[in-house]
């Protein structure tokens, strides 16, 4: 069926409406979009991959090679920002996105890293409670860290490893969750589950599922790779006792930025909790007196092991230092309203060729859509590029989509739509 144009001058007005009263757009202009052949840039919605640059990064990076070549070892306390410290430039803005106190977010390493150093920390088996819980379609480096933690303890990666699998449907309801723990909770040592879910872009409650977890004695930990600077969150207040997020996607780190923890502060403090340790999570007052024994900081601090890249870290913190500026309540506004125009257009005009798999109701996703083509196109992915889109694919039949209230714009969405048709069209005609 082809796909007419009518209306499309009315939802055209509608996107330039909402871009001139954006309060934010201003931020737009200073990310670098990559551009296509014709030297126009591309609708960029794969920011739930790799974030785009800020321009301030070049500036970030160089204070630090300026600082190395110029003052050498002492750039450690002579750098613009000391080396020695720079990890506590993120404390405020980590807390901030995530909704925590300041001794309990610490940056560092890589996500798969500090999700395995966290639950060295807090998969604690016991008698019967030594299962795991993780969602269906979980990003698979989750999946391989718990089966592996599973066999490090000498229990079984599959026979227990829970999934939480409805038997309709790609996605998980809260009262599915509460009901499967009524029937496995007392055999589930610990939950680690995503904040969104990678493949559906379906955003779990994590204040209830913390609450129902706890009522069953587990420890419970979300990895929030898709949720850090995408939704709101207050992990503080809802009691989560660990989370763990990576630095280069909606918070435009570059690739491989370091990783974010958060550790609730019931769990700092305590010298004898499970820990690999090195010598930065050291108390700061004794750390070069060189001592033989481990004195833990009282802080999330505790969990590092080495002293912080810098050049790694620059990039993460001149992104961080924007979203302090715009805040997450703004960014989550217009995220919301951009995510709903996107969602109107593609059920208005394409929803006979595609099936939208993430949640309608805006509390219950992020700004990613995941998109099932019901009209099979070959090499979708590649027919978008051709069209000045980039967006991802995702095995067996998912294009994501995420337009990113930072960088992307009303306009963007409609234009997504409006290209989208054409594709489909010439696909029909061929």
């Amino acid at each position: 069926m082809i796909i007419l144009e009518n209306n499309f001058t009315t939802y055209k007005s509608c996107a330039l409406k909402l871009d001139q009263n954006d309060k934010i757009s201003k931020y737009r202009n200073i990310f670098y979009k990559p551009n296509t052949n014709t030297f126009e840039p591309f609708i960029y919605f794969c920011g739930n991959s790799l974030g785009l640059q800020p321009n301030t990064v070049s500036t970030y990076i160089n204070d630090e090679l300026d600082a190395w070549k110029e003052y050498g070892v002492y750039g450690h306390t002579k750098s613009k920002r000391p080396w020695m410290s720079y990890h506590d430039n993120f404390i405020k803005y980590s807390a901030e996105l995530i909704g925590a106190k300041n001794k309990e977010v610490v940056v560092m390493n890589s996500l798969t890293v500090n999700l395995h150093l966290l639950m060295t920390s807090f998969y604690r088996p016991k008698n019967k409670k030594i299962k795991i819980l993780i969602e269906n379609n979980a990003f698979p480096s989750d999946k391989y860290a718990v089966q592996s933690q599973l066999k490090f303890h000498k229990n079984h990666p599959s026979n227990d490893l829970l999934i939480l699998k409805p038997k309709e449907g790609d996605l998980i309801s809260t009262e599915y969750i509460n009901d499967f723990f009524k029937h496995h909770g007392d055999n589930l040592a610990l939950v680690l589950i995503g904040g969104v879910n990678y493949y559906t872009g379906q955003a779990f409650d994590i204040h209830k599922i913390t609450k129902i977890a706890h009522e069953y004695g587990c420890i419970v930990g979300f990895d929030l790779a898709h949720a850090a600077g995408n939704i709101e969150l207050n992990l503080h207040d809802w009691g989560v006792d660990f989370a763990a997020w990576c630095g280069y996607k909606y918070l435009n780190g570059g690739p491989g930025a370091p990783s974010g923890v958060f550790i609730h502060e019931r769990h700092l403090g305590i010298v004898d909790i499970p820990r690999f340790e090195g010598w930065w999570g050291h108390d700061k007052n004794t750390r070069f007196n060189m001592p033989n024994n481990f004195n833990p900081i009282k802080t999330a601090e505790a969990w590092q092991l080495s002293n912080p890249p810098i050049f790694s870290m620059a990039p993460l913190l001149a992104s961080l230092e924007i979203f302090n500026n715009v805040g997450m309540p703004d960014l989550r506004k217009k995220s919301k309203l951009l995510t709903n125009y996107l969602y109107f257009l593609i059920i208005e005009k394409l929803e006979s060729h595609i099936e939208i798999i993430t949640p309608k109701t805006e509390l219950d996703r992020g700004c990613q859509l995941s998109l099932r083509m019901i009209t099979p196109i070959e090499n979708i992915i590649d027919e978008l590029h051709k069209n000045g889109i980039i967006a991802d694919w995702r095995e067996p039949d998912v294009i994501r989509i995420a337009p990113v209230p930072l960088y992307n714009s009303f306009m963007d969405c409609f234009e997504f739509v409006e290209r989208f048709i054409k594709i489909i069209n010439s696909n029909i005609l061929k």
